[in-house]
């Protein structure tokens, strides 16, 4: 089991609370259509899922991208505003947010207000995933300022609901200020080899697990109940863990399905999305 640094009486989620999937970015439609579908499959517990076309929205709106994000879009919109309250239960309500990279702070502050703006404006996206965000205190300004920015823009959109949601994805622990500059922090990154020995930072017990999220790859399917009493215990809402790796030459293991979606999915159970 990991060890933790939190005192005991820290808050985690309890056995019952509801976990959900973040999904950090699926392949382009057109190379994981299943992918892309089963997103928007009534009673997949899904919060939010990354739109990322080439590090951003691309160059001019991609008609697969288009249909992939309006079918999310509607199944978000039955999810809240069905007719029926037992379909707010089992539909699928999960945000779709637009991929920009931070390059760690090099990406310029114009360059990534153009990419935002892009994503509103083809894709009616409800949020922003920050890649490569920034983690220590230096950057931490910056980043509050393209938060405040992009919060801004959300707020102007008919896309964005109660304002949208912005996820930096830092992939370790930042400096604790991040948590304030952003509705979720994405506090692990990585194989299961080092999350199943992992610590949490002490004062992540200050928030709700609906403000972390952890991604892991490379977790065998006999570890499942294990991963996710981690993410529980750790105090993480939002998980995505796959048994894909990054060996074998396949770059990103968060591209495709796990081999056993199906079962991980019936493992957490229907839900709506926060």
């Amino acid at each position: 089991m990991p060890y933790l640094t939190a005192p005991p009486d820290a808050r985690r989620t309890a056995g019952g609370e509801q976990l959900g999937f973040g999904v950090p970015g699926y392949a382009h439609p057109l190379l994981a259509p299943a992918e892309w579908a089963g997103l928007a499959r009534p009673g997949t517990p899904l919060h939010w899922a990354v739109l990322n076309i080439a590090d951003g929205p691309g160059s001019r709106p991609d008609p697969h991208c288009l249909e992939a994000a309006g079918r999310l879009h509607n199944a978000r919109e039955r999810a809240l505003h069905g007719e029926s309250p037992d379909d707010t239960v089992r539909a699928s309500g999960g945000r779709l947010l637009g991929h920009l990279d931070l390059a760690h702070g090099e990406r310029p502050f114009e360059e990534l207000i153009a990419d935002a703006r892009s994503f509103i404006d083809w894709y009616r996206i409800g949020g922003f995933y920050l890649a490569r965000c920034p983690t220590e205190r230096a950057g931490l300004p910056a980043v509050r300022r393209l938060t405040g920015t992009l919060h801004a823009l959300l707020a102007e959109s008919d896309s964005a609901d109660d304002g949208g949601r912005l996820v930096l994805g830092h992939g370790t622990h930042p400096y604790p200020g991040y948590a304030e500059a952003a509705d979720q922090l994405v506090t692990f990154q990585g194989p299961w080899t080092d999350y199943r020995w992992s610590q949490v930072a002490e004062w992540t017990a200050d928030y709700p697990p609906e403000r972390f999220a952890h991604f892991v790859h490379g977790v065998p399917r006999t570890h499942l109940e294990e991963a996710m009493r981690i993410a529980r215990w750790q105090g993480a809402g939002t998980i995505f863990f796959t048994d894909r790796d990054d060996r074998s030459g396949q770059s990103d293991p968060f591209a495709t399905l796990p081999r056993y979606w199906d079962e991980i999915v019936s493992r957490i159970g229907p839900g709506i999305s926060e």
